[in-house]
């Protein structure tokens, strides 16, 4: 090599750390950027007005040799790493981020562990609708060495016209219930006004995916101390989602179950498109164990079994479903509800498949 090409080579050499040095300059101003955003509550996002404007004023101080198309991809690219760079310090801030506390969160209710490896399920039927009905099912739940029994006591309908739960009464159903066969209840609570009734009735606060975003009700949760049973609203992303339980988070109560729960999509083959890849993400970018209730994102009793294998093998750390003595006369969710003895064959089959998994 000449001693004129090693010159150059040595300048590109320089020009490459100066570019470094510049490029870290602008990150350090686009996290200061970030921090003034969140103390400001202004949201994190693309502003391409913004974007238009650092362009149009970079481009018109361009003099070549690069054409002002190759110049806006380049900056293009540098923009994106710095929302990017935005994004990714609010993640590690959330308290529920696997970056916040690295470990696996484990929830004992009543002496199950959620979150520690093992898989915990959690079955019953969709709504309360006498004793008679939920102690059929809590039997066959007991009976099979299981803990937990959900039962919806307020039920939020599509129609006003549908049945609506027995309320306060079926919370007491599920109580003596629960006491009777040493079970844990779970069950849905609408408003911050019922958490205070419930309290005494109920082991783990199921947040249903109509009220992920209800705020007033996850900050009420938080503030309760109980487990919360959180699950994915009907169109969240996976961030809206866990941002929710960050709201619940935030007030001291980091015993927090993710359900994924099926997300309305154009598909009508399906209640709703259960989001399978949904689990490792949530399992990856949060410490909280996550279940997957393929009865509402599936809404068909026939696809129960092999939603819910799909669900083990990817990671999910437990199955939600409902179960009926006789779905037939069911007061809600009659076609996607298991008789006994489909649930009987059903379990049967989950739990081959998990003894496969761990050998």
């Amino acid at each position: 090599m000449t001693k004129e090409f090693e010159q150059l080579r040595n300048q590109l050499d320089d020009v490459n750390l100066e570019i470094l040095e510049l490029i870290n300059r602008r990150a350090a101003l686009v996290k200061d950027i970030g921090q003034v955003k969140t103390r400001q509550s202004i949201k994190k996002e693309f502003d391409p007005v913004r974007e238009r404007e650092m362009l149009d004023l970079i481009t018109s101080k361009n003099t070549g040799p690069f054409e002002n198309s190759t110049i806006e991809h380049i900056f293009k690219e540098i923009f994106k790493a710095g929302l990017e760079l935005q994004e990714d310090d609010h993640r590690k801030a959330l308290l529920v981020s696997r970056k916040k506390k690295p470990e696996n969160t484990v929830i004992d209710i009543k002496g199950v562990k959620i979150g520690n490896g093992n898989t915990n399920h959690v079955f019953g039927p969709c709504a309360v609708e006498s004793y008679d009905q939920v102690a059929q099912v809590a039997e066959t739940v007991k009976s099979k060495g299981l803990k937990l029994l959900r039962g919806g006591a307020f039920k939020p309908r599509t129609s006003p016209y549908d049945f609506q739960g027995l309320g306060l009464e079926g919370l007491q159903i599920l109580k003596r219930i629960a006491d009777e066969y040493d079970l844990a209840v779970i069950s849905e609570i609408v408003t911050p006004t019922d958490l205070e009734q419930a309290n005494d009735y109920i082991d783990v606060v199921q947040i249903g995916a109509r009220n992920m975003q209800n705020f007033e009700l996850l900050k009420a949760a938080g503030d309760l101390g109980k487990p919360v049973l959180l699950k994915r609203g009907l169109s969240a992303t996976i961030a809206e989602f866990i941002n929710a339980a960050e709201y619940i988070n935030s007030r001291g109560n980091g015993n927090i179950i993710l359900c994924e729960r099926g997300i309305r999509t154009y598909e009508t083959a399906t209640r709703n498109t259960l989001d399978i890849s949904a689990v490792p993400i949530l399992k990856q970018e949060t410490h909280l164990p996550v279940m997957v209730d393929v009865t509402h994102s599936t809404g068909r009793r026939d696809l129960l079994l092999p939603t819910a294998k799909a669900a083990l093998a990817i990671g999910a750390d437990g199955i939600m479903a409902e179960v009926h003595p006789d779905p037939s006369v069911a007061l809600s969710d009659s076609a996607q509800q298991m008789d006994i003895p489909t649930f009987d064959n059903f379990y049967e089959e989950l739990t081959n498949l998990e003894s496969r998994l761990k050998a």
